[in-house]
């Protein structure tokens, strides 16, 4: 028999009654039942219920061990009693009556539990993280991802994709986030920099004639951790295509993630085909170029009603050019007590509040309520009811203004009256996917008034060069675009720009002449000089990826081992200070604080 075991802690069952077995793991728990000793013996694949009496030569043995010992036990497989047969493990049907254990390692008191799942301050469970993984949820969790990352292996591979690695250490590349640096020492005074995406090298293997690409590729950002986002580094689905156009790269990634999806999500609904939203609507109907479409609330552009009506405040707005009115649809929400609720919620996110109408049967005829119904008379309101779609017990809320300034809001608000009607959570039970396209390629700085890429300044733009040359700037569009599910930016892609005299073009809209393009991306641009193939592709994120997948809220809970919000390796303690003899061979010197 193997040393430490013949079987895991979920291989046996009812077959194996009668046979004496092997095993190794972890004291799960131990349960004391009046001379009965019982031990859930955990490991990697699952749990045994382990049990010794006063006859067993192990029960002194056992009667000494505690949480999370490493242990081995020989014993005997036994079918336990049909009503204490536990269903809810593999393992359940059966006991194994112990007859020698032994102690492979002790464990010292623990710093945090890993039986239940306890809330636990965050800064304990990663300086401890280590056991923070043996807890069930986490750990499935991450057993998740290897399932899931290895399925988009094979699946990238059937579709006729290889796996190339790019490099990790290489030159500055504006990604829009910091670099993180790399100091050489063989050439002092100068850094590499660890890649935020290798967008760069994707780009110049198609151009070295490698049809398609992929790699699991970790990525380096120095910016602000969020939910949904890990400091430091992160890992995306990178791929690129050759000889395409944006919807071969639809056709080509729309299976894959509607497969993954499948197979992992524990049989909730899959969008089938992703509907295509251009950027421009997206933030009109939802408010969000990543929008949540389980939530099936669309805004619409109501200025028309206002303008010239009894209600001074819209009316007034829509005399200055640019200024709008939008409404936003609450089928359900007809009471005045839900509107005050929603009007005290928007005063909380900074607005005055919002207008809002809501429609009841009174003596067998439909009217609208509250201020601003009569305000606009009837007519008016009857026909924003019509433009709506509303009926009896539905309401609508109303923003004004500028509506890059009221947006966010409105978005947010959409978002909130859609949960706030719903008697339950079962419209969350399905993941809904989108692609977002046709996004702007400039965008003017509010406080500078420059212009700026509003998105992948290597896309190619919509129109070439001549869209370029003649057209207004803010009305260019790029080859770009998003997936989305469920209201989760998944990835960024485009149909790359593969032409210099395009490149230079577009950098030199947003003030950047020849030399700064030649100087910061001149590796890519002498290779397409020598004949660059139309190319593109996405790097949807494997973590938010997995974080949809297990219902996770922050996705610390599918990375194994995450930092802080601060940026730190509480359990490896990084970063960490350098000694001066690292110092001295970098040729380095460290600024006096203050």
């Amino acid at each position: 028999m193997h040393r430490y075991r013949s079987h895991t802690c979920a291989a046996l069952g009812a077959a194996h009654v009668g046979e004496t077995v092997r095993l190794a793991g972890w004291v799960h728990r131990v349960r004391d039942h009046g001379g009965v000793l019982f031990i859930d013996l955990r490991d990697h694949y699952g749990v045994t219920q382990i049990i010794a009496d006063a006859d067993s030569p192990a029960f002194r043995d056992v009667e000494r061990v505690r949480a999370e010992w490493v242990i081995r036990i020989d014993g005997v497989v036994k079918a336990r009693a049909p009503e204490l047969v536990n269903p809810k493990i593999p393992t359940g049907e059966i006991e194994v009556f112990i007859r020698e254990l032994e102690v492979l390692s002790e464990a010292e008191e623990l710093p945090l539990p890993v039986f239940g799942e306890l809330d636990y301050p965050e800064e304990t469970r990663l300086k401890y993280r280590f056991l923070d993984l043996r807890r069930d949820r986490l750990h499935q969790s991450i057993v998740l991802r290897s399932k899931v990352i290895a399925s988009i292996r094979r699946r990238m591979t059937d579709l006729g994709f290889m796996e190339y690695q790019t490099p990790i250490l290489t030159a500055s590349s504006p990604e829009g986030a910091r670099d993180f640096l790399v100091p050489s020492r063989l050439h002092p005074g100068k850094f590499y920099a660890l890649p935020q995406a290798p967008q760069q090298f994707k780009q110049l293997i198609m151009v070295a004639g490698f049809d398609r690409y992929f790699q699991i590729a970790p990525c380096f950002r120095d910016e602000d951790p969020r939910a949904d986002r890990s400091p430091g580094e992160f890992y995306q689905l990178d791929l690129e295509m050759s000889f395409v156009e944006q919807e071969d790269v639809f056709r080509a990634i729309e299976p894959l993630m509607r497969g993954v999806f499948e197979e992992f999500g524990g049989g909730r609904p899959v969008t089938k085909e992703f509907p295509r939203i251009p950027y421009r609507e997206s933030m009109l109907k939802y408010g969000s170029d990543k929008p949540d479409l389980r939530n099936p609330i669309e805004m619409q552009v109501v200025s028309e009603h206002f303008a010239g009506s009894g209600f001074k405040v819209f009316a007034s707005m829509l005399e200055n050019p640019g200024m709008e009115i939008r409404a936003i649809p609450a089928p359900g929400g007809g009471s005045r007590a839900f509107c005050d609720r929603m009007n005290a919620w928007a005063q909380k996110q900074g607005l005055p509040g919002m207008g809002y109408i809501f429609w009841r049967e009174e003596a067998g005829a439909l009217e609208g309520a509250g201020p601003l119904a009569k305000n606009i008379g009837p007519e008016r309101t009857e026909a924003l009811r019509l433009q709506l779609g509303l009926k009896a017990g539905d309401a609508a809320f109303f923003l004004g203004g500028d509506p890059a300034k009221f947006v966010d809001v409105a978005g947010k608000a959409r978002n909130v009256i859609w949960a706030e009607l719903q008697p339950n959570e079962d419209w969350k039970n399905e993941f809904k996917f989108c692609w977002i396209v046709d996004f702007p390629m400039y965008e003017r700085d509010p406080e500078t008034g420059k212009l700026d890429f509003s998105h992948n300044p290597f896309s190619m733009p919509q129109g070439g060069l001549e869209a370029l040359n003649a057209a207004d700037p803010l009305d260019v569009l790029g080859y770009q675009y998003d997936i989305v599910c469920n209201g989760v930016e998944l990835s960024s892609g485009a149909i790359r720009n593969h032409k210099p005299e395009i490149m230079y073009r577009a950098f030199e809209i947003v003030g950047h002449d020849k030399t700064f393009v030649d100087e910061h991306f001149g590796g890519m641009i002498d290779a397409f000089r020598y004949g660059a193939p139309p190319h593109g592709g996405i790097a949807p994120g494997i973590d938010r990826m997995v974080m949809l997948l297990a219902d996770a809220e922050n996705i610390r809970e599918v990375i194994m081992f995450p930092m802080n919000q601060r940026a730190e390796d509480l359990m490896m303690g990084a970063p960490a200070a350098p000694t001066n003899e690292q110092l001295r061979e970098l040729g380095l010197r460290l600024a006096p604080k203050g």
